[in-house]
């Protein structure tokens, strides 16, 4: 089978099309999907850079990628809630049981899946997994944000949340989800990406080019940091008291986050059955639309690889296995 494979850390050069490789056999509780599409994050170039080789260094010759939407194959001993010829999306990734996703065929844990929103194609369900996930985690699981305020109530009796880097691939999926929850959504993007994000539903873009979103904004219930950095210490600033702060870029500084009297976590996403099922339900309901910024084909992953790497994206680029 074709596969795009890594045998040693580096850029984007480093990856290579193996049209011969080795077709993943199936483990105990888990799935053979074909692969129909697959969908790039920061996590697999940062993986592929050897940026955590200390704590989960890679076996080479090694597969690349997590997300993926295909057609069951096979399922093994201990999966009960797939069949051949189901639909799925998910993660493949190979620090969670799965055998890389950028493949003609990829094995993965069942509870590393679920059956594809019914009206979305392959392409857009394998933009989704891991972007999706951590949107409703974020906001559903840590912040509990909901229709009608929990914490301190907000202007009009919404909860404000800040979601940084609005226009990226988890900021365009967690403003929508957002919104869908009843809340007051600010953001921050570049300039070209302000009528973007406000088509989204932001209720209040900042651009972080030309303005600083501290002095502009306040009272903020929330954050959604996408972006890490000095935005994270940053953002302390426009929260209130018993705010609550979710990072996915590293572990946000625990003393600043105490002298502002706010809640500060970094979050590790899980791309499982449960999230899966909460994305699909809000693409089935039409509440949630992922934004594919360019598709390539799976022999031109360098090209693809650089391009999400230099680029400014809305939303995700996806790399088409299968017709």
């Amino acid at each position: 089978m074709k596969a795009v494979q890594i045998n040693k850390y580096g850029g984007y050069d480093v990856l290579e099309v193996n049209e011969n490789a080795t077709k993943p056999k199936t483990g105990e509780e888990q799935v053979l999907v074909e692969v129909y599409a697959v969908s790039i994050n920061p996590f697999d170039y940062k993986v592929r850079s050897g940026m955590y080789k200390n704590m989960m260094p890679l076996k080479f010759p090694s597969t690349v990628g997590g997300d993926f939407a295909g057609v069951v194959k096979e399922v093994s001993e201990g999966v009960y809630d797939l069949k051949v010829g189901d639909e799925v999306y998910g993660s493949a990734n190979v620090f969670s049981g799965g055998s890389g996703s950028f493949a003609d065929f990829t094995v993965a844990p069942a509870i590393n899946l679920a059956r594809k929103p019914k009206n979305a194609d392959f392409i857009e369900a394998a933009a989704l997994p891991l972007v999706g996930s951590s949107a409703v985690q974020a906001l559903e699981e840590h912040i509990k944000l909901q229709n009608g305020p929990t914490f301190a109530k907000a202007s009009a009796g919404k909860q404000k949340i800040l979601i940084h880097g609005g226009a990226g691939g988890i900021g365009h999926i967690a403003i929508q989800l957002a919104k869908t929850l009843g809340s007051y959504v600010a953001t921050t993007v570049s300039t070209d990406d302000k009528e973007f994000v406000k088509k989204l539903g932001a209720d209040e873009v900042v651009d972080y080019k030309l303005q600083k979103f501290e002095e502009i904004l306040k009272d903020f219930d929330a954050i959604f940091d996408t972006v890490g950095g000095e935005t994270t210490s940053r953002s302390f600033k426009v929260m209130k008291k018993g705010g609550m702060l979710v990072s996915m870029v590293g572990q946000p500084d625990a003393k600043l986050a105490s002298e502002y009297g706010v809640t500060a976590i970094g979050q590790g996403s899980k791309v499982n059955t449960q999230h899966l099922n909460r994305l699909a339900e809000l693409v089935e309901t039409g509440k949630i639309r992922v934004n594919i910024d360019k598709v390539f084909l799976l022999g031109e992953i360098k090209e693809a690889f650089k391009y999400q790497e230099e680029g400014h994206l809305r939303g995700k680029v996806v790399l088409e296995v299968k017709k």
